[in-house]
């Protein structure tokens, strides 16, 4: 089926800028993967063409049980930008988004280019440093439903990042400890060994992917590993904080 990638790009790209939802394509326009990322690299082409830098990529699909629930057998990827970081410790707008959910996570800082396929032995080689991170994820789909493809054109529902401290210290990462809480109270408990089973893993299987797209990531771009516990829906003024173990805390506000 022929479809127009463009119309489909600049739909997602005026969704996201707009924070208006749109119907999910699958229903009624379907599409492949392939054309999925296609649609992805040129509704991220628009982003650039108006002053946003790419300072990364983030994963998807990093959980096995994930996976299997999607019928899928690798991992799906995005593009992070500058635009996309909010303040550690500061105040999120939650305007800028249409249904936003928090994902606690580890973000690694690449510490030189990445442009060959690495093994898991490799990657932490490629690493300067790690910190405890929080995604916040927002399909641009109206009620957050969408395909497999759907998803991928969506950019992998990337939306923001919030980082806490740099640590350089890997040791420990394959099985630390995960805390959310909202308002203080407890909301998702995990480890980060749900990452792939050791979020290093994640960096293995990012090298691989940008690899096969024909690309690298240079030093200083951040690769966000995968949510290691279910996500949260966000409202204005509840306050949200992640920690990992040994790792520190990364922490926001909603306004």
């Amino acid at each position: 089926m022929n479809i127009n990638i463009s119309t489909i790009a600049t739909a997602l790209d005026q969704a996201a800028r707009h924070a208006e939802p749109l119907a999910q394509f699958s229903t009624h326009t379907p599409f492949s993967l392939a054309q999925a990322y296609e649609i992805q690299r040129v509704s991220m082409q628009r982003r650039y063409a108006d002053g946003e830098r790419s300072i990364g990529i983030k994963l998807g699909f990093t959980s096995r049980a994930k996976m299997q629930q999607m019928g899928v057998d690798s991992l799906i990827w995005g593009w992070l930008t500058d635009a996309m970081l909010e303040e550690d410790g500061g105040d999120v707008a939650l305007s800028r988004y249409i249904h936003p959910r928090a994902e606690p996570e580890v973000c690694f800082l690449v510490g030189r280019a990445i442009d060959r396929p690495l093994t898991l032995l490799e990657a932490a080689e490629y690493i300067e440093a790690v910190a405890p991170a929080i995604e916040i994820i927002d399909s641009r789909y109206e009620a957050f439903k969408f395909s497999l493809e759907d998803v991928v054109a969506d950019n992998c529902s990337s939306s923001g990042v919030v980082m806490g401290a740099w640590s350089r210290n890997l040791s420990g990462l394959d099985n630390a400890g995960v805390l959310m809480r909202l308002d203080g109270q407890l909301a998702q408990v995990g480890s980060t060994a749900a990452i792939l089973g050791n979020p290093l893993r994640s960096v293995a299987e990012a090298s691989k992917l940008v690899s096969e797209a024909g690309l690298s990531l240079p030093a200083g771009s951040l690769i966000m590993a995968g949510a290691a516990t279910a996500a949260e829906a966000l409202h204005p003024g509840v306050h949200v904080s992640v920690e990992v173990a040994g790792f520190g805390e990364s922490a926001f506000t909603c306004r």
